[in-house]
């Protein structure tokens, strides 16, 4: 680009900026419901859903009240649901899969021929792996995911069939597919961007979800039951998180529009690939490097503290005043999810041989969370999800490009539910109102334009 070139890009930029600005007080005079949101920080209530139930609050009297998080999956709290086939010894993301997209519990032979499709449509189409992840390997995967759901438009011969049993089959093949996209995009970006081997695995039909998986992104393809055992409970606790979560309330608006399957599950990733949502616990992994550098005695509570009230003050870090992995739109003390996973990082831990790192990541929740309300006043946070997931994946060695991967390949469960719903109870085009608020300006022909 030429300096000429350069020089009209930053004008422009400057004037789109400008334009772009709106004044904030327009939005309290005109009562904006800014990001969906009560002043009250409780969500817009726009649609109706059985699929997720997130709880973390109640309204007393007009005010909010916190309470423990809770999370329901078709009814079924997300404890009971997971103490169920871990005391059986049973990996879990199958079934919690089926809950989500048929409603109930599967019986035994139901389970069996819903494992039976997921491990028939597991293969991608033929020529896919080669000619659109090998030929074209790109450096972000979730941008990747993008254009092979896209693309996977192309090899569905009725695409734009909305009958809820062709849906349906979309989407039982996308869970299936999810694994191995991620992964043969894994390896192809390792390869042609980094210089690495090319480790490309056949599927095996004997494993589960979370099996196939870390066979397919490691080289020895090996793995501990533990290891098998964690990543699917983290499959299971981001399956699925409401209606109103970012990406499942885009695949409601797209869809909403009559779009195909791909197109409406295409946009969600793009959601989902964002910092404020799936791109979460990569910033927790950050936080935490630059707490290792800067806490000498991982084990001084004071240190710790003074070091979250320097983040706090806007001191450490990014200067961004946020604790990563602290806090949460709608659970207030507690995040059940990140109970349930801070229970099996504990274990994992001391397998790897981690337990300093997991006493300073259990501490800072917890001296994070006394900090906050102590400098905040009276408002109370709590760890979610995200704090603890980006440290397990780590310690399972799963590298960090792929820790929003993973959130979509147990998401797409939850998306495909969300999407049949709608299909089957929406009927409407989403399409909320934007308050115009810039005047009239009249037309000025070209030669009197300054």
């Amino acid at each position: 680009m030429t300096e000429k070139n350069t020089a009209i890009i930053g004008q422009l930029v400057e004037l789109a900026k400008k334009n772009a600005k709106i004044d904030p007080e327009l939005y309290i005079k005109y009562n904006v419901k800014r990001g969906l949101r009560n002043e009250d920080g409780s969500g817009v209530i726009v649609g109706l859903t059985t699929i997720g139930d997130v709880h973390g609050y109640v309204i007393d009297e007009g005010e909010i009240k916190p309470v423990e998080g809770r999370l329901r999956y078709r009814g079924i709290d997300i404890k009971e649901l997971v103490s169920g086939f871990q005391s059986e010894n049973r990996y879990g993301f199958e079934e919690t899969a089926f809950l989500l997209l048929f409603g109930k519990l599967p019986n035994r032979k139901e389970l069996s021929d819903f494992c039976e499709l997921l491990n028939l449509y597991r293969n991608l189409p033929e020529g896919f792996k080669e000619n659109i992840i090998l030929k074209s390997p790109g450096k972000n995967l979730m941008n990747l995911l993008i254009r092979q759901v896209s693309v996977l438009y192309a090899y569905d011969p009725d695409p734009d069939n909305l009958e809820v049993a062709n849906v349906l089959t979309q989407c039982i093949k996308l869970i299936a597919r999810f694994p191995a996209m991620v992964a043969y995009a894994y390896h192809a970006k390792r390869h042609y961007h980094q210089g690495k081997s090319l480790h490309l695995h056949h599927q095996s039909g004997e494993h589960s979800h979370a099996e196939n998986f870390l066979s397919l992104i490691r080289p020895t393809r090996d793995f501990s039951k533990l290891e098998a055992e964690i990543l699917d409970l983290c499959l299971v606790l981001h399956a699925e998180h409401g209606g109103g979560n970012n990406s499942t309330f885009t695949v409601h608006v797209v869809s909403s529009t009559g779009t195909d399957t791909y197109s409406a599950i295409a946009a969600a990733i793009g959601s989902l690939k964002g910092p404020k949502h799936g791109g979460a616990n990569t910033k927790v992994m950050e936080m935490m490097e630059d707490a290792k550098k800067n806490i000498k005695d991982w084990t001084s509570e004071k240190e710790i503290k003074d070091y979250i009230v320097k983040i706090l003050k806007k001191e450490a870090f990014d200067r961004s005043g946020l604790i990563y992995g602290m806090g949460h739109a709608v659970y207030s003390l507690s995040d059940p999810r990140a109970e349930l996973l801070k229970n099996k990082a504990m274990e994992l831990a001391k397998e790897a041989k981690r337990e300093e790192e997991f006493y300073l990541y259990s501490k800072i929740e917890e001296i994070g969370k006394e900090t906050f309300t102590e400098l905040k006043g009276s408002k109370i946070i709590c760890a979610n999800v995200d704090f603890y997931s980006g440290f397990v994946y780590d310690m399972l060695g799963i590298e960090e490009d792929l820790h929003t991967p993973i959130f979509a390949i147990a998401r797409i469960a939850g998306w495909a539910a969300h999407l049949i719903e709608e299909i089957v109870s929406g009927g409407r085009i989403i399409r909320p109102a934007y308050k115009y608020v810039l005047g009239e300006h009249k037309y000025i022909p070209l030669d009197k334009r300054k």
